[in-house]
């Protein structure tokens, strides 16, 4: 891949490194304050990374690191945690005895730049949909604005990074690399699980391949899809599975109960059915159940489209409506909760200069009014659903017919057999 190809995403991160780091370290001089204005959360990310790094696999989930995602999460801060460790940096939260603390400024640029590579997958996909340069600078400026909520103002590099894995893996679907579309699908589970809201969209692309395929029958898509889901779970199941071996208790309750505080995120109308927890929090509750069984319906739907019309941009767009459940039904949001939607359907949008357009409008007023800080049950979330469905039928792309849409690429037939791995 030449560096060319990819020189929109490449500056888009470096602006958002930059950008990131000068208002969160000078900002807080110029608003004439002795602290800088630095993402809380990602101490704990940071403090469950170093326990990697000294193999205390026990302590992942253990307070305080407030670990509530799969380990993968944690092994993506791992390489800027080592680099600390050996320069005896330490790995110190923003405190009223640490106002300025040192290490943001190896973890800021760090996490700031992985978060990019959400940028790079998504242009890599409309490339591959063949969308033209200028439009795929849009769709990157739109992208970018959009990740500063994730990265810069909340600090959870796992949520962009899981997002761009999962585009990388319909990439890869879309060229008949079925194996390779499985492990980073995998991958991104292992990274930040909420992706498996859009795995039944990728399910049923897995399954019923493109004309000219070998092995169509019943028995190949079966094969197809057992050996997709099978990679898409191997990696989150081995990370796991390695922290309940070192610490069952601590990461059973994590993992199953995801604690969540409604006093300071924004409660929805679901946290009145979710379970009370210690401590003032609240697990995900029924609402889960709900979005596991409306993104089961998106695949359904999806399933019904590919059969008139085998292109990709469908699959784009029902994976965002997918993702899009969770903020429909989570009993606790907070503002960069919204970011997979608007990846998805960004880039779905980017099939058309029109939807694009629109959807980069939306996308970044529902970025800004995420960080409201609205208090009730029903307004912010109210206001939230709206944005996230406005954004998506903006971006929905009915026919290709107008002459505006860019020309999608065909699956091609793998080799010997079926798929390409």
């Amino acid at each position: 891949m030449g560096a060319g190809r990819r020189v929109f995403p490449l500056l888009a991160t470096v602006v958002l490194v930059a950008v990131g780091m000068t208002t969160t370290v000078f900002g807080s001089s110029v608003l004439h304050k002795t602290t800088w204005a630095l993402p809380d959360d990602l101490w704990g990310l940071m403090t469950a990374a170093q326990r990697l790094v000294h193999l205390q696999l026990s302590g992942l989930y253990t307070k305080p690191t407030g670990l509530i995602s799969f380990p993968g999460a944690a092994v993506l801060m791992v390489p800027a945690v080592a680099l600390m460790d050996v320069l005896g940096v330490p790995v110190a939260a923003q405190a009223a005895g640490n106002p300025r603390p040192e290490s943001w400024l190896f973890a800021g640029p760090y996490e700031i730049a992985i978060s990019g590579l959400v940028l790079f997958a998504a242009d890599a996909v409309a490339e591959r949909l063949g969308v033209p340069r200028w439009r795929r600078f849009l769709l990157c400026v739109a992208q970018a604005v959009a990740l500063w909520s994730v990265s810069v103002r909340w600090g959870h590099p796992e949520d962009a990074v899981a997002t761009g894995l999962l585009l990388y893996a319909v990439l890869a679907l879309s060229r008949s690399r079925l194996a390779r579309a499985g492990w980073l699908a995998g991958a991104a589970v292992a990274v930040q699980p909420l992706v498996l809201l859009a795995v039944p969209v990728l399910l049923v692309a897995a399954g019923r391949p493109g004309p000219g395929w070998s092995g169509a029958g019943a028995g190949g898509a079966a094969r197809r899809v057992a050996g997709f889901a099978v990679r898409t779970a191997v990696p989150a199941a081995v990370l796991v599975g390695a922290a309940a071996a070192a610490n069952w208790s601590a990461t059973w309750r994590a993992v199953t109960s995801q604690p969540n505080f409604p006093q300071i995120d924004h409660p929805t109308p679901w946290t009145s059915l979710a379970p009370h927890l210690d401590g003032g929090t609240v697990a995900a509750g029924p609402g889960r159940v709900l979005a596991i069984a409306f993104a089961c319906g998106c695949g359904a739907a999806f399933w019904y489209q590919w059969r008139a019309r085998r292109d990709w941009v469908p699959l784009l767009w029902w994976a965002a409506v997918a993702l899009a459940m969770r903020s429909v039904f989570e009993s606790v949001m907070v503002a960069y909760y919204v970011w997979p939607v608007l990846a998805f359907a960004l880039t779905a949008a980017s099939a058309r200069a029109r939807t694009l357009l629109a959807a980069s409008a939306l996308a970044v007023a529902v970025t800004f009014a995420a960080q409201l800080s609205w208090r009730g049950p029903w307004g912010w979330w109210t206001l939230m659903t709206a944005g996230l469905a406005l954004t998506l039928l903006a971006s929905w792309s009915p026919s290709r017919g107008d002459g505006d849409h860019a020309p999608v690429a065909e699956v091609r037939p793998g080799l010997s057999g079926g798929v390409q791995a």
